[in-house]
């Protein structure tokens, strides 16, 4: 069962209980979660975050072997055109059958700011597209070291303030995973210190808030987290972070002002290190009067609203239905 629901079409549902409490109603993962996690453990990709020299030797190898951000794995049904935006890639996306659809997403892929769009980004944006049904703007934002929060933020934000204003009456939402979903919120913060409109809503899956890594309990999370581990991450963020601290709110947007941000909606799992942010972002949010819904699922690993999992499944639908009737 989830732990958030929509209420209306219209607004998100405040949701004032404990951690503890809406893991209360969460009957645990199913056994495709399970086997899952299990499968992930047997992948490297833990091991590519284990160490700060591992992080260091995978951007120099990707550096002298630039990964593909081309579109593979969109699918049937779904028209794919490509611009240069402000010196970025950026493809849109619409359904072959209704390419004149009227509400967009902005789709922000994760990686940790040092890994290019995937595969299971692409598949994302086609089931989007194909069943919101929505146009989708994907741009390619460039890649740590060589481009680092102080230039990627202002330009992401710039980006989605022509978006709205482009959109006019058409919804808009943000949709970002990991450290796409913390590039989505710190884009916002720019908007609204930029005096200008907020997009309909942001959807933050297994969001990436805090590159300090930094809370004592996370060290066991870590231990159950079977994708992630903390060093790597926080070398990732370092080299995100270029000039900035680390606690700047460019890198690390749950450390800036939540005041006056869209309505929120958030996907987290207790086997995802990050989760602890998402409790953070759903306290400060409401503290601020900021309509927020936390979805934290019990042993559900990083960025599982994308899996092939009941609990991946039932994220989707809720995404699809805040896509299609936004959440103001």
């Amino acid at each position: 069962m989830s732990v958030g629901k929509i209420s209306s079409a219209q607004q998100v549902r405040e949701d004032r209980r404990t951690p503890q409490e809406l893991l209360s109603d969460d009957a645990g993962p199913s056994w495709q979660s399970r086997c899952i996690n299990g499968l992930l453990r047997l992948l490297p990709i833990k091991k590519r975050l284990a160490s700060a020299a591992a992080v260091q030797e995978h951007v120099r190898r990707l550096a002298l072997r630039p990964a593909s951000y081309e579109p593979a794995g969109v699918g049937r049904g779904v028209e794919v055109t490509l611009k240069s935006v402000a010196g970025w890639p950026v493809y849109y996306t619409a359904p072959s059958a209704n390419p004149d659809v009227s509400n967009y997403v902005l789709f922000l892929h994760g990686g940790g700011f040092i890994n290019e769009i995937v595969r299971a980004h692409w598949r994302f944006i086609g089931y989007l597209t194909r069943n919101a049904p929505v146009r989708c703007v994907v741009p390619i934002y460039p890649l740590a070291p060589r481009a680092t929060a102080k230039d990627v933020v202002p330009a992401m934000g710039d980006l989605l303030r022509k978006l709205v204003e482009d959109a006019g009456p058409a919804k808009v939402t943000v949709i970002g995973n990991s450290a796409g979903a913390g590039l989505g919120l710190a884009a916002a913060q720019w908007l609204r210190d930029s005096g200008y409109r907020q997009p309909n809503g942001l959807v933050l899956i297994s969001p990436g808030l805090d590159a300090s890594v930094s809370r004592p309990g996370q060290t066991a999370i870590a231990a159950r987290d079977p994708v992630q581990d903390i060093p790597g991450i926080i070398e990732a963020g370092c080299l995100y972070a270029g000039d900035l601290d680390v606690a700047h709110p460019y890198v690390s947007p749950l450390n800036g002002d939540v005041r006056g941000l869209a309505p929120m909606i958030v996907f987290s799992g207790t086997r995802d290190l990050l989760y602890p942010d998402s409790i953070d972002l759903a306290a400060k949010a409401r503290a601020a009067g900021v309509p927020i819904e936390l979805h934290l699922r019990q042993g559900q690993p990083h960025n599982y609203a994308a899996m092939p999992t009941p609990e991946g499944r039932q994220a989707r639908a809720i995404i699809l239905r805040v896509v299609a009737q936004g959440l103001t």
